[in-house]
């Protein structure tokens, strides 16, 4: 931890500026002086781990407009959500790597559309040797690891796979700043009994309940809310180094925070973005959706909670503005 100011992790990248997920987005972020990127890994056909916010990629990729790949578009359950699209499991690597990067939201950040089909899919390896080689030195990852019930029920091992890579490319022995968090608990236990130095942070949504539980237990698992409770906060300090909490949670109730700290547990808080769409209605301003509001109103009230990390979209916005503030009591 730097001071008593909250690190500050590039959300994908920088996807305020690129396309998420892409090579300029990671470096713009580094550039910026971001504490840590955050890519999303999923796995293609070939056991090869990539980096998408989603195994879908019909929304971030051009693979729509390559005829080769038309039959592919398919309709799978995905964490018990019917998903339509294509999927990088339907995929070599091989193919994916003929497929360029997207703005997830053209719309609303055009800018960013912009740089569509410039640059191609990363690997996982190619962030961590992007990072490791980048002048920023201090710099980290936060890995997050998606769906990993899924792929283990189509007969993937991702725990093997994840460390077989980090320890290939020199990321597991905590040489380098490293985090690994996940909304399933479960892959977070594998990868710390395989070795793997990280410290281990535990996803939750303002809502709902984590699939590999609701896969193991259906309608009797635990939501997130109640893992948030006195009880679920001392088993998580047991298990977990941290949470990371969606900013509804923290802007509704930012005692939980206190609470976490005193069982030991770090919060992170995802994701501040300065856009009026995702912004809490209380500092929207005026404008359409795209248009900035009260972003730094609602960024220093999460601040203010004494946050350890937050996920920002403008890294150019955010490691300045976290960086001027004032050390916040832990």
């Amino acid at each position: 931890m730097r001071s008593n100011r909250p690190l500050v992790i590039g959300h994908r990248g920088a996807p305020g500026h690129f396309p998420e997920h892409s090579r300029a987005s990671y470096e713009f972020a580094l550039a910026a002086g971001v504490d840590a990127v955050e890519p999303d890994v999923v796995f293609t056909a070939d056991r090869i781990a990539v980096i998408r916010h989603e195994n879908e990629i019909g929304s971030t990729t051009d693979v729509a407009d390559h005829p080769e790949f038309r039959k592919r578009r398919t309709t799978k359950l995905v964490d018990g959500t019917p998903l339509a699209g294509w999927f990088t499991e339907d995929f070599t690597w091989a193919e994916l790597a003929t497929l360029r990067c997207r703005e997830r939201l053209p719309a609303l950040r055009p800018a960013s559309a912009e740089h569509d089909d410039a640059q191609p899919i990363l690997r996982l390896r190619d962030l961590l040797d992007l990072v490791a080689t980048s002048e920023s030195s201090r710099a980290g990852i936060v890995l997050e690891v998606k769906h990993a019930t899924y792929f283990a029920s189509i007969g993937y091992d991702v725990a093997d796979l994840l460390t077989a890579e980090l320890k290939s490319a020199g990321w597991d022995a905590g040489a380098r700043p490293l985090v690994v968090e996940s909304f399933e608990q479960r892959i977070l236990q594998d990868l710390r009994e395989r070795g793997i130095r990280a410290r281990y942070v535990y996803l939750l949504e303002a809502e709902g309940s984590p699939f590999d539980l609701a896969a193991l237990d259906g309608e009797n698992a635990l939501t997130y809310a109640e893992q948030l409770r006195p009880a679920g906060l001392d088993r998580l300090a047991r298990e977990v180094a941290g949470i990371s909490l969606d900013k509804r949670i923290v802007l509704d109730d930012p005692a939980v925070v206190a609470e976490a700290h005193r069982r030991g547990l770090e919060v992170y808080v995802w994701t501040c973005r300065p856009e009026n769409l995702f912004l809490d209605p209380a500092f929207r301003g005026a404008g359409e959706d795209a248009a900035f509001g009260d972003w730094a109103g609602e960024w220093r009230r999460i601040a203010d909670t004494g946050v350890d990390g937050v996920f920002v979209d403008h890294p150019d916005l955010g490691v300045p503005f976290f960086s001027r503030l004032p050390d916040a009591p832990r």
